[in-house]
């Protein structure tokens, strides 16, 4: 694409003429279909691994009709913030179903999971206090850090040596919060929570955790990872979304009662952005019902990745050192992730390349979202699609 551009903007389209050259420009794609195991890419049927859609809850006809229903009776949209005229009953429904699915003292809903990181932080800490985050902790996290002006310590990922080593150096602070993703979301490993929390409690410091890929994956009935872990009431802080595995959107802080309640009185984005829409708030409630009755889909979506990781690994590609349904096809330099994505969509599968700075350079992949909507034939054409771009582009042999 040729730009018209001034003195103001050249160095724009010089920065995306640079990101061509090194393959790293996002071509995003549209979709033309519900979201679901098998969609619809620039008017081409595929096979979906791509979206966070990891119940297939999504399209799902319950939800559907839950959202229907409420529209009937509540209309759209709140109107307006909560705190003044945007809370309707379906919203304080929601926060207590979700404390009684999670085991939580109490849960404040906001309108996705990065507005829930960029409440809480900075809600939590500011100048003249401490963070301590891990390295590969997601953007949503990091901006709700600079957001707080605490002062960022990070450390190696999942390194407890080192997150021991950075308390211990660090001596000037006023509050401190120690700060990790649940499921990271490009290597699909999981944080040594129990490990975090003994840290936290042997120097007395604050202990949050992001489950957005744990919730509705981990735990019973995807109850999230303070459930996988049974540290229900011990971990002050779990964020997580609505946005991936409940098929809608939305954000969640679940925790101790006295947080929840200052989240309320000093959470921004609860304070000065709309509330989550009605049909998105009674498509969520409806998810919860789901997952409380049955962990039919948790169990499918598990067997799903299982049977992925195995057969990648038969193949012969690198994927890591996932232990969720995240697989991270390992192919390091960003032009050969993207030209696999590409003759992978030319194959029917949808799975995007992921390159910087979403990731390292070096370290860019194929990430394949499995989900509770693949069928057994889904996941094996999927998995000669993978091998025949595989052997075509040299990664495999």
């Amino acid at each position: 694409m040729d730009y018209v551009t001034d003195e103001k903007t050249q160095w724009i389209a010089d920065e995306l003429a640079a990101l061509k050259a090194q393959g790293l420009y996002n071509t995003i794609r549209t979709i033309d279909s519900p979201m679901d195991g098998h969609i619809v890419v620039n008017g081409q049927p595929v096979l979906n691994f791509c979206a966070n859609n990891y119940l297939g809850l999504a399209n799902h006809p319950r939800l559907k009709e839950a959202a229907k229903r409420a529209i009937d009776y509540y209309g759209i949209g709140p109107g307006a913030v909560r705190t003044i005229a945007g809370t309707m009953s379906l919203h304080v429904q929601l926060e207590k179903r979700l404390a009684e699915f999670k085991h939580a003292e109490a849960v404040i809903t906001l309108q996705s999971g990065f507005t829930a990181n960029l409440a809480t932080i900075p809600a939590l800490v500011g100048k003249g206090d401490v963070i301590f985050s891990d390295a590969l902790n997601h953007a949503s996290i990091i901006d709700g850090c600079r957001l707080s002006r605490a002062t960022i310590v990070s450390y190696e990922h999942n390194n407890l040596d080192d997150l021991r080593r950075k308390i211990a150096e660090t001596a000037d602070y006023n509050r401190r919060l120690i700060v990790s993703d649940g499921v990271f979301s490009m290597d699909g490993d999981i944080a040594p929570l129990p490990d975090l929390l003994k840290v936290a409690q042997e120097h007395k410091i604050l202990l949050m955790v992001d489950d957005a890929h744990g919730e509705g994956v981990l735990g019973r009935g995807g109850r999230g990872i303070v459930d996988h872990f049974g540290l229900h009431g011990q971990v002050d802080i779990e964020v997580g979304t609505m946005s991936k595995a409940f098929g809608a959107v939305g954000g969640i802080v679940a925790g101790k009662q006295v947080i929840i309640d200052w989240l309320r009185q000093r959470g921004r984005p609860f304070l000065f952005s709309s509330a989550m829409t009605v049909p998105d708030v009674a498509a969520c409630l409806e998810a919860v019902d789901m997952l409380e009755s049955s962990d039919e889909l948790v169990t499918r979506l598990w067997s799903n990745a299982d049977l992925m990781k195995q057969e990648m690994q038969k193949l012969g590609f690198d994927i890591g050192h996932s232990t969720t349904p995240i697989i991270p096809v390992m192919l390091g330099e960003a032009p050969l992730a993207q030209e696999f994505s590409k003759q992978l969509l030319a194959n029917g599968v949808f799975a995007m390349a992921i390159g910087f700075p979403t990731v390292a350079k070096g370290k860019a992949r194929i990430r394949v979202m499995n989900t509770a909507a693949h069928s057994q034939s889904d996941l094996e054409q999927a998995l000669a699609a993978f091998e025949k771009v595989g052997k075509q582009l040299g990664v495999l042999s």
